[in-house]
C-alpha cells in the first residue's frame, strides 16, 4: 500500500480557479481526498495557496493566524458593486483623475497599523446563516459589523494615469481577515475619489513565498517523476512561528498518551503560558502542546502519533 502524502503542498493559484477548484484538481492529482487550503482566494486572485496533505490539514488554523502579503493595484475614477472588475460599475468620476505620489504615500500612513473595515457585500462573511454573497446576487444588502485588521506594512509601488483614471500599485503586508479590495475603495475614498481593485496578487501566506510555490503543471510532472514529496514542506516546519521545546525520553510516552508533562522539564523550561511544538530527544516531532496559564503543566492540543 502506497503510504499517502503529508505536509504542506505550496501551490501557485492561478486566475480563474477558485480555491475550492485547486483543492479538487489536487485530489484528483494526488489521489487521494484529505487536502485542505489555508485561506480562500477569489476565482480573479493568483497567488501563493499553500495546501494541507493528510494530517497537516491538523494545522491549517495555526498556518493561518501569519501574516499575508499581496500585490495589489486599485483604479481611481471608478466604482463596482464587487468593489473589483468581475462588478457592475456603480460610479465614475465626471473629471480626470489627478493625484501626486506625495499625496498617495501621505494617504496610505493613514492606513497602518489597526483598522476598521465592513467586509464588502460580495465576501463569504455569513450574516444571519447566510453568506453576504449570495445575499448580494439577490439584489439584497444588509448591515455588517465591521472588523478589526492589522496592516503592518504599506509600500508604493507606482503610479500610472490614463484615460481619465490612475492606477495605483501598492504592496501590502496584513493580517488574516483583512479585504485588500476594501482597502482599495477605503484609500480611493481617503484620495476623494471613487475607486475599485482591478488587479491582487497574494506573494505570501503562512510564511511561504510565491517563488517557493509549484504550479499546477508542476505538480502533475512531479508526480510523474515521482518526486512530489521532496517539495512538501514537513507539518512542524509549516508551524514554525510557534516555539519549539523537547521532552525527555521518560515524558515522551506520556505525551503521545495526552498525560499533563512539568513545564520545568522540557528542554528549554516552558516560563510563559501558550502554544508549543514538542520533539522526542531524537528530533521526532510530537505534536502542538500548549502551557497552562494558572499551573506550570503542559498539555496536549494536538498530538501526531510518529508513524
Amino acid at each position: 500500500m502506497v503510504k499517502p502524502f503529508e505536509g504542506i503542498l505550496p501551490v501557485y493559484k492561478p486566475a480563474g480557479f477558485t480555491s475550492h477548484d485547486v483543492v479538487a484538481k489536487m485530489r484528483r492529482i494526488l489521489k487521494m481526498k484529505r487536502i485542505g487550503h489555508t485561506g480562500t482566494l477569489d476565482p480573479q486572485v493568483t497567488g501563493v495557496l499553500p495546501l494541507c496533505l493528510g494530517r497537516a490539514t491538523r494545522v491549517v488554523e495555526y498556518m493561518q493566524e501569519l501574516p499575508k502579503e499581496y500585490l495589489a493595484t486599485l483604479r481611481l475614477g471608478l466604482a463596482t458593486d464587487t468593489e473589483d472588475l468581475t462588478g457592475e460599475v456603480i460610479e465614475r468620476s465626471e473629471s480626470p483623475v489627478e493625484v501626486t505620489q506625495d499625496q498617495v504615500e501621505e494617504v496610505l500612513q493613514k492606513f497602518l497599523g489597526t483598522i476598521s473595515q465592513v467586509p464588502p457585500m460580495y465576501s463569504a462573511v455569513k450574516v444571519d446563516g447566510k453568506r453576504l454573497y449570495q445575499l448580494a446576487r439577490e439584489g439584497k444588502t444588509v448591515e455588517r459589523k465591521s472588523r478589526e485588521v492589522t496592516i503592518y506594512e504599506l509600500e508604493l509601488i507606482g503610479i500610472e494615469t490614463h484615460d481619465g483614471t490612475t492606477d495605483i500599485s501598492f504592496r501590502a503586508l496584513c493580517s488574516k481577515g483583512t479585504y485588500i479590495r476594501t482597502l482599495c475603495v477605503d484609500i480611493g475614498r481617503e484620495l476623494g475619489f471613487p475607486s475599485t481593485m482591478i488587479k491582487l496578487e497574494r506573494t505570501i501566506s503562512a510564511g511561504i513565498s510565491a517563488d517557493h510555490c509549484l504550479r499546477i503543471e508542476d505538480v502533475e510532472q512531479r508526480m510523474n517523476e515521482g518526486t512530489l514529496s521532496e517539495a512538501l514542506i514537513s507539518v512542524d516546519e509549516a508551524i514554525s512561528s510557534i516555539p519549539a521545546h523537547k521532552v525527555g525520553e521518560e515524558q515522551t510516552k506520556g505525551a503521545l498518551q495526552g498525560q499533563k508533562l512539568s513545564a520545568r522539564l522540557l528542554e528549554p523550561p516552558v516560563e510563559k503560558p501558550g502554544l508549543l511544538r514538542l520533539y522526542a530527544q531524537d528530533g521526532t516531532f510530537l505534536g502542538i502542546f500548549e502551557r497552562d496559564e494558572s499551573k506550570p503543566t503542559v498539555r496536549a492540543v494536538k498530538v501526531f502519533l510518529p508513524e
